[in-house]
């Protein structure tokens, strides 16, 4: 650790966060302890923090002592997570219906946040003080683990309109004294990509932090041009809020010549799974629950795909608890060779409108159709819409390399293999395809439930 490093770590930013009376420092020196506990001992803390959070929120949640009430719910007698499954799955629209009885009856220091909504409308949430303190003291211990801190110089490849937008006199002077830069991910023409790769070379980060989709972009483009970036002593790239697909993470690994370090969480969900250096994606059980469920909400044991629900023990103020992500995964009952007990995630499989579904009800990952795709000669960009069960659309950035008859011919043998002879396949040649409005990339949505 660098000198100044030091003085960030350990002065700067803890006396930045003890003036907005946060207590993320004395956070992340209990979850440095906690993670060297067993997985036992880890989930009876779990547990007795989760009876505490309960109980608070159903003296002081509107909504929740009218719901416990109505469910004959006692939280005084939880003994564990599978308490849990007496109460129903929070989504998005309850929460939009209940907004003003969400919050806490003394809650104080309230920020109202919203997601990206790239799956959709925006939530509209709010955040206490205690909250970001976790999020933020959970985030840091992760950066620690490959042997980055705070003050060490760091790019930021982001696309959110709300981060690009909050960037007044004093975060920016923060960010300074941090040493961290934003690079804004919502254009990626030829011009702005070269910026980058200038920026990038000036900059000389130790660490990365952006979409997967943004930095193998980025990683490509250096590539095509010759440029080394492999020789700028990046440490670490950290992902997050896209599914990271083999070929993104081999691209920015490669070129930037750095290991990836996949990471996994919403606005919305919080900090739920980080990668360590042996490659367990580690599940934040300091805070999160997380459950996988069915297409009926039923709990689904290790090893079993589903949709990923949480609940964040440190929401007290506006509680989320078993909310439905929207995402899919796989917990895991192994134990991580890095000897931490934090339970582990097998792995996170993207939205469940990143699925798309067959003529015959089959349920297949939108990889199915993306390999067809993503290494075709002469496409530089695609993005696959399944409409219905009756039509896909299939919109492709083609080059002069580009075989239009043959390569027609083989998207439609390819995807009607795979969704069905009767499917009718619509290709769409544009010259751009936009992100979405959270400034992450989809490579497949499906308008099809699962």
């Amino acid at each position: 650790m660098s000198f100044y490093t030091n003085i960030c770590s350990n002065l700067l930013f803890p006396l930045h966060e003890r003036l907005k009376r946060h207590t993320t420092v004395k956070l992340r020196r209990d979850m440095e302890n906690t993670q060297w506990k067993t997985r036992d001992e880890i989930a009876a803390q779990q547990s007795q923090s989760l009876k505490t959070f309960l109980t608070d929120v159903g003296q002081h949640v509107p909504y929740y002592r009218k719901l416990f009430a109505e469910r004959g719910f006692d939280p005084a007698s939880v003994t564990g997570p599978q308490a849990l499954a007496a109460l129903p799955l929070l989504d998005k629209a309850t929460i939009r219906a209940h907004l003003p009885d969400m919050r806490a009856d003394d809650a104080v220091g309230l920020s109202r946040f919203n997601t990206g909504g790239s799956s959709g409308e925006p939530l509209i949430f709010y955040i206490g003080r205690r909250r970001v303190s976790h999020d933020v003291a959970a985030k840091w211990r992760a950066t620690r683990w490959w042997g980055v801190d705070i003050g060490d110089t760091e790019a930021v490849v982001w696309g959110s309109p709300i981060e690009l937008g909050a960037q007044d006199y004093l975060r920016f002077f923060r960010d300074k004294l941090l040493r961290t830069h934003l690079i804004p991910a919502f254009e990626m023409s030829p011009e702005k990509l070269d910026a980058f790769i200038r920026q990038l070379r000036k900059i000389r980060p130790k660490m990365l932090f952006g979409y997967p989709s943004a930095l193998a972009h980025i990683a490509q483009h250096a590539e095509r041009k010759g440029v080394a970036m492999n020789d700028l002593g990046i440490k670490v790239a950290f992902v997050t809020s896209e599914r990271l697909y083999d070929h993104q993470r081999e691209k920015i690994e490669s070129i930037f010549g750095c290991p990836v370090a996949n990471g996994y969480g919403g606005r919305d969900a919080g900090f739920i799974a980080h990668q360590c250096p042996s490659g367990g994606l580690h599940i934040t059980a300091d805070d999160i629950i997380v459950e996988i469920v069915d297409a009926n909400g039923q709990l689904l044991p290790a090893g079993e795909l589903g949709e990923i629900v949480v609940t964040h023990l440190a929401t007290r103020d506006f509680p989320f608890i078993r909310y439905r992500t929207g995402d899919m995964g796989v917990l895991s009952d192994k134990t991580c060779a890095c000897g931490r007990g934090l339970p582990l995630l097998d792995e996170v499989q993207g939205r469940t409108t990143d699925f798309v579904v067959a003529q015959d009800g089959t349920v297949l990952h939108g990889l199915a159709l993306i390999y067809v795709l993503r290494d075709m000669n002469g496409v530089d960009a695609f993005k696959i819409v399944q409409d219905s069960l009756q039509q896909v659309t299939v919109l492709i950035v083609a080059n002069p390399e580009y075989a239009k008859t043959t390569a027609e011919q083989r998207i439609q043998d390819e995807f009607k293999k795979r969704l069905g002879a009767g499917v009718d396949v619509v290709i769409q040649y544009v010259d751009f395809i936009a992100k979405e409005r959270s400034g992450k990339f989809r490579y497949v949505i499906s308008h099809v439930r699962p």
